[in-house]
């Protein structure tokens, strides 16, 4: 696909085959942004894994200290005597089986997050064609799957996310906006990058986080120095 005009301008305002220490490279990130709204940065993780191996799969949830800058829409599917507590925690839209049945008839996925409460799971599961592909499958690893649809609402409203590796063994990740602080961004990715870390699978051999960059969504990458990722992570401990 073709680059615009200020991506190609920007890719030119710093060397791309250097990797830089994370903070620098969050300060470019910030300085190559050129769009006129706010634009979300990015990272993705090169992972020695094989994602062909249910055993190496990468996948889990994580709070970020300084939320993701976004309004998360989140809807939950449970049942009746659940529904106050969900619209309380700030769920956007909240329903049991008629919600299902209206998402399989075609009803706008207008949502970011899907919790379940264990009960609504063959409903919802019927829905995998549709909530799959998105990304939206509750999952009890992503604490999508609960009871306390309260307290998920309430994680995920706040900046919880959640991450997972795709085919080819990378893991792609949201976690703030060009409008952050330099040391805001950092604290996310220090967060972020000790939870990926943390993650990793016990079948996964030789040199685990092989490469990442960082990016805004209008701007060229900036790679990130993962030799010296002991300095960010401390943040997050």
């Amino acid at each position: 696909m073709a680059k615009g005009k200020k991506y190609l301008e920007a890719s030119k305002r710093y060397d791309k085959e250097i990797a830089y220490p994370a903070q620098e490279a969050l300060e470019l990130v910030k300085t190559l942004s050129s769009a006129k709204f706010d634009e979300t940065v990015e990272v993705v993780y090169s992972l020695g894994i094989d994602p062909k191996k249910a055993d190496q799969l990468v996948r889990g949830t994580v709070s970020l200290p300084h939320g993701t800058g976004t309004d998360v829409r989140v809807a939950v599917f449970c049942p009746a005597d659940k529904e106050d507590e969900a619209k309380e925690a700030g769920a956007d839209v909240v329903g049991g089986k008629e919600l299902a049945e209206a998402i399989a008839n075609g009803r706008d996925l207008d949502f970011d997050v899907a919790i379940a409460t264990p009960d609504m799971m063959a409903e919802v599961g019927k829905l995998g064609r549709v909530l799959g592909p998105r990304g939206l499958m509750p999952n009890p690893k992503a604490g999508t799957v609960t009871q306390d649809v309260g307290k998920s609402v309430t994680e995920f409203k706040a900046g919880k996310i959640e991450y997972r590796n795709d085919r080819h063994g990378n893991v792609h990740v949201p976690f703030g906006k060009v409008s952050f602080g330099v040391d805001q961004l950092a604290g996310n990715l220090a967060s972020l990058t000790a939870e990926v870390e943390r993650a990793r699978p016990a079948g996964a051999k030789g040199h685990y986080m092989r490469a990442m960059t960082v990016s805004s969504t209008m701007g060229p990458g900036v790679k990130v120095d993962v030799g010296h990722l002991a300095d960010l992570t401390a943040l997050a401990s």
